[in-house]
């Protein structure tokens, strides 16, 4: 049955234009529900991150995902560095969840209106890595705010929804990676069920954060900050551990429309950093949670990788190019 279910959620796929991706849902806790991915980042490969994750909750889980990706606006092809293009954002007006994992995007007003009604809504809310800075509108008189570094809305977009937006590297970029620590009094919280202490491990590096986050924020995993780029590498003595920075929370905001949502937010992530089944289990439960369903988790949400995962590293300019949506159909 979910070799059928993956085989129709590739045909779906080639029947909506090539712009974006479309994985039906199937039997599962997720049935009826709809998770849109929204990608577009130039560094950690979110173009390639974000199928990988709607496959698992689409044929593991029964959720019905779509990923839409930054599109050259010329040649259709996946482009990381189109920062104002992300068709199909549509699909959010009647999403049960939105996962982001966009960087500095500007996108048009009659795109970025999607998202900002999705906000307004008070639906839920799971971001990855660059989420917290995932805007920087220099075109858009109208969302300006939800910029990164808005002076309006202090921290924009990142910080009032989300918990943080973006401050600096804490880890030393590409060489200092992270080991996630439960915080102290979490370690029975849903979104960590299956996982064990100091289990996840991401190549990319701990971002820094103010203390405490914003809000109502509730660190669930901290960011030990190792010395090398391997799992098994010990923590780097003296400042940068002591304290360690949040990389896992969860919040609440309101809505305009006076409703209150559920954020997740983990600024790990990284196309890389799924290679790790206990951080792509940290995603799939904070989805769960963000949705209320965090009754249905089983003891160990099953987040085995679906096809050939072989993520690019990341790096500025490294995504593979000439691309399409339709091309990822059967990978």
């Amino acid at each position: 049955m979910n070799r059928l279910i993956l085989l129709a959620s590739f045909l779906t796929a080639s029947l909506l234009g090539g712009q974006w991706l479309d994985y039906p849902g199937g039997q599962g806790p997720g049935r009826g529900k709809h998770i849109v991915l929204v990608g577009g980042d130039e560094e950690y490969r979110s173009e390639e991150a974000l199928p990988q994750l709607a496959k698992i909750l689409s044929l593991h889980h029964g959720f019905h995902c779509t990923v839409l990706f930054a599109i050259d606006r010329k040649d259709g092809t996946i482009n990381p560095d189109q920062n104002d293009n992300i068709p199909g954002l549509e699909a959010l007006d009647k999403a049960d969840l939105m996962i982001l994992f966009t960087r500095f995007r500007d996108l048009p007003d009659e795109q970025m209106k999607h998202v900002v009604d999705y906000v307004n809504s008070g639906r839920p809310i799971v971001a990855m890595r660059t989420a917290t800075h995932a805007f920087l509108l220099k075109t858009s008189a109208t969302y300006k705010r939800y910029s990164y570094n808005s002076k309006e809305w202090d921290g924009g977009f990142g910080r009032q929804i989300l918990g943080e937006t973006w401050i600096n590297h804490h880890g030393r970029h590409a060489i200092e990676s992270t080991r996630g620590i439960f915080a102290p009094g979490q370690e029975r919280h849903p979104i960590l069920r299956g996982i064990r202490n100091g289990e996840i491990w991401a190549p990319s590096d701990v971002y820094t954060t103010k203390q405490p986050l914003f809000g109502d924020s509730v660190p669930l995993v901290l960011g030990q900050v190792l010395t090398g780029m391997k799992p098994d590498d010990p923590a780097l003595p003296g400042p940068k551990n002591e304290p360690m920075m949040p990389v896992a929370w969860t919040k609440s905001y309101v809505s305009e429309s006076g409703k209150r949502g559920r954020v997740f937010t983990t600024t790990m992530g990284a196309a890389n950093d799924l290679q790790n089944e206990a951080l792509r289990r940290l995603v799939v439960n904070g989805c769960y949670w963000a949705l209320g369903l965090e009754k249905k988790l089983p003891a160990k949400s099953n987040v085995e990788l679906v096809g050939d995962y072989r993520p690019s590293p990341f790096k500025f300019g490294g995504f593979v190019k000439g691309i399409k949506p339709s091309d990822l159909e059967s990978k």
